[in-house]
């Protein structure tokens, strides 16, 4: 959905959500993928054609991310994404913050924090995010369910990335 550029201050709508999953690999590998350029290239993505792309995984560094996404029937939208990581614990914890803009608007900041706990078979994977919601789109009600799925969606990958 299109967002609109705001023609006033709005006010900003916070939201909160979590997103967990089993993985049947090591906390080791599962940081590894996030850590490993190539690794989280296999399963972190935006949607559509991707126009550019660069990776730091180190505090105080990011990772930047542009694609042009299509669909039939509505104009080309030029997606944005930029991150910053402000603490990293080494198959444990990796916390940051992110900006998405659609057509160079600024939709949402989000602060993420992705815990990795052993488990017996595995690792058990929380994703907490609390997002700003900046510049609401069509349907502002469809913003935060738009983006909890798009983190499933991603997260649905991992288990690819890791083998």
């Amino acid at each position: 959905m299109k967002p609109t550029a705001p023609d006033s201050i709005e006010y900003v709508r916070h939201d909160t959500f979590t997103v967990e999953a089993h993985l049947a690999a090591s906390p080791d590998t599962v940081f590894g993928a996030f850590a490993d350029t190539p690794a989280r290239r296999r399963w972190f993505r935006l949607p559509g054609r991707r126009i550019s792309y660069t990776h730091d995984f180190t505090v105080n560094g990011g990772e930047t991310a542009s694609s042009l996404f299509t669909t039939t029937g509505a104009a080309p939208e030029r997606l944005a994404y930029a991150s910053r990581y402000l603490d990293i614990v080494p198959a444990a914890r990796v916390v940051y913050t992110y900006t998405s803009h659609v057509d160079d608007i600024p939709r949402w900041a989000s602060l993420v924090t992705v815990e990795l706990h052993p488990h017996p078979d595995g690792t058990h994977l929380r994703w907490t995010e609390q997002a700003a919601f900046l510049t609401p789109s069509a349907r502002p009600e469809d913003d935060l369910p738009h983006l909890r799925g798009a983190t499933r969606l991603r997260l649905n990958g991992l288990p690819a990335a890791l083998g």
